[in-house]
């Protein structure tokens, strides 16, 4: 019996076997600007010849899964015989869902697993309960821990003890990576070029240049300074998809900082953009969310649960997804929880090698736990007793 994990992310999604390696794949479909009759799927995004004004079709919208015909045409195109050719008659799936995701679309996914795919079991589970599975795994001598989940869409803080999900004590934070990207574009739109359809590229630029500042003001006035002294600036060579097919940055020692380059690509100039794009997690008010950052929401969280955990939540804080991948978010993490905390708690922050698939890795061990078969539906237990039996057994 063959047991397939997929973490459905709401930008990718991550999915194997629980005894391959695993595949990070865009979970959106896309047409471009030169085909538009033609819509790629997932990773068929490499065929794309011009992925300049790429326009994405998503699932997800606001963190949940509302477009199905979407997501049906993305798991067709992973299950099918270009990718996983997936014998779901023989197959278990771990799929992930959001925190409180609403009844409808548990029932809708219910449906399609069992009915349409016709898998023989499902376990349908939250990202972070697989990542309080990974930790718990790799850290026996651990109590508690605290997931800061910082994904696509939102920001989760979930606190864990003894892999029980503690629900009073999650949080949401409402910025997310789509949320970070579609900033650095408005701001690039209004202070140098129009880049408002480029989202694929502006994602890209993010992800290179962007870093969480340790000191966010004392950063400012270096930004603000003329020629070399001015240490964060830099330049940003666009993507043209026919020489240069991904942009870059260049290094240091070749910027021109008076006049223009000899070569004639087309340059993005970035200095307080760097860090004031990553700086929205920390303060959501900024751009007149009334949210509060990250760290506020992390020690909300830890007063809301007896007092008696408080010691361990501090010292097993766990970063998972994507945006923790930017430079400097975890020590700027760990010092603001360290101003906000008791004085006498020590506080650390760990962040896994891959916070990406720290989740996939989870429910791959989760497979092979001798207590795996006690908390999945089968086939038979569904057809049997319908949604009702689903909602007993997850713990959602």
């Amino acid at each position: 019996m063959a047991t397939l994990v997929l973490d459905n992310g709401a930008y990718t999604a991550k999915i194997g076997y629980s005894q391959e390696k695993v595949r990070v794949i865009p979970n959106c479909q896309f047409r471009s600007k030169t085909s538009r009759l033609k819509t790629f799927t997932a990773n068929q995004l490499d065929e794309i010849k011009d992925p300049s004004g790429l326009f994405y079709i998503l699932p997800f919208q606001k963190g949940y899964l509302v477009n199905w015909d979407v997501q049906r045409k993305v798991w067709d195109h992973l299950f099918g015989k270009e990718m996983f050719k997936v014998d779901f008659v023989d197959t278990s799936i771990i799929i992930t869902e959001p925190y409180f995701n609403f009844s409808s679309i548990q029932e809708s996914m219910n449906e399609i697993l069992f009915e349409e795919y016709q898998f023989q079991s499902v376990l349908r589970i939250n990202a972070g309960s697989l990542a309080a599975h990974h930790f718990f795994h790799s850290h026996p001598s651990a109590l508690c821990c605290l997931l800061v989940d910082s994904g696509f869409s939102f920001t989760h803080i979930a606190p864990y003890c003894r892999s029980k999900k503690m629900k009073d004590g999650i949080r949401r934070v409402n910025v997310g990576g789509k949320l970070l990207t579609n900033h650095l574009k408005e701001i690039i739109s209004y202070r140098q070029l129009h880049v408002m359809d480029e989202t694929h590229v502006i994602n890209q630029v993010k992800e290179d240049v962007c870093y969480v500042s340790q000191q966010f003001f004392k950063d400012m006035e270096v930004s603000q300074r003329k020629g070399e002294d001015n240490t964060v600036v830099r330049d940003y060579v666009l993507p043209d998809f026919s020489s240069i097919k991904k942009g870059f940055c260049k290094p240091p020692e070749e910027m021109v900082f008076s006049g223009t380059y000899k070569t004639g690509e087309q340059i993005l100039r970035l200095a307080n953009e760097r860090f004031a794009v990553p700086e929205m997690l920390f303060h959501p008010s900024d751009i007149g969310l009334q949210d509060m950052g990250v760290p506020e929401a992390l020690v909300d969280s830890i007063q809301s649960l007896p007092e008696e955990m408080h010691a361990h939540f501090y010292q097993n804080v766990v970063l998972i997804g994507g945006n923790s991948l930017f430079v400097g978010f975890r020590e700027r993490l760990e010092a603001e929880l360290r101003s906000l905390a008791p004085a006498h708690l020590p506080v650390a922050v760990l962040q896994p090698a891959n916070p990406i698939c720290y989740s996939w890795e989870g429910g791959r061990l989760l497979a092979h736990s001798p207590d795996y078969d006690e908390v999945l539906v089968t086939r038979d237990d569904y057809e049997e007793n319908g949604h009702f039996i689903c909602e007993e057994k997850f713990d959602i």
